[in-house]
């Protein structure tokens, strides 16, 4: 059956390119974005919701039912940003946003997109590994169908992307040859995130060779 997915984060590099992957996906009926700022693209496939504040998504609860899958990519950097602020974005913010969905859509599964050394015992020095480590945990514990953790490390940019910092655009070249094992192009990341949908996988946790595996 054709899947209906939620997404976030389409405006920065890993939901874009996960999009991109969705809208070609035979497998894919409908993308539903919710970001704070509009992607500009036309496809019969994408509709778009705009929320300036993902912690007032209550007020949209009749537009968010009837979904297969979330494919959470929204996130910031922690380089210059507080642990309280890092916290609010990337805990408290997804957090709310998630409990929403297990609520109306229980069936669904729901995909958060990490990192590699990820701190899934919350007590490393690491600020944002530590943060995002009980991100995962908390989230493992909602009702969902299924609930899977991406950690990625490198990704190569889908063709055509648009949103790709400059400071990335020399290392897309050489780092798939000199570190095939630590990189994945956001094409397999897409398909994976699809396959957890459609067959499952044995792991809540994914590391980067879980994800080749799966987005082959």
């Amino acid at each position: 059956m054709p899947l209906k997915i939620i997404l976030t984060g389409a405006t920065g590099m890993v939901g874009e390119g996960v999009l991109l992957e969705l809208l070609q996906n035979d497998q894919v009926s409908e993308v539903l974005s919710i970001s704070r700022k509009p992607y500009a693209i036309s496809h019969p496939k994408y509709s778009e919701l705009l929320v300036a504040d993902f912690m007032q998504i209550d007020s949209h609860r009749e537009k968010l039912t009837g979904f297969d899958a979330c494919f959470y990519c929204a996130g910031v950097s922690s380089v210059g940003t507080s642990e309280a602020d890092y916290t609010h974005i990337t805990q408290t913010t997804t957090l709310h946003f998630a409990r929403l969905l297990a609520e109306l859509n229980p069936a669904m599964v729901f995909d958060f997109v990490t990192g590699t050394l990820t701190d899934s015992s919350e007590k490393g020095r690491s600020m944002w590994a530590r943060v995002k480590g009980k991100t995962e945990n908390e989230l493992m514990k909602l009702p969902f169908r299924g609930q899977y953790n991406f950690r990625p490390g490198f990704m190569k940019p889908f063709p055509g992307q648009k949103n790709v910092k400059a400071l990335f655009k020399p290392l897309i070249a050489i780092l798939p040859y000199l570190i095939p094992r630590k990189t994945l192009t956001l094409q397999e990341v897409g398909r994976a995130m699809i396959k957890t949908v459609t067959e499952g996988y044995s792991k809540q946790v994914l590391e980067i060779g879980d994800i080749k595996r799966l987005g082959r």
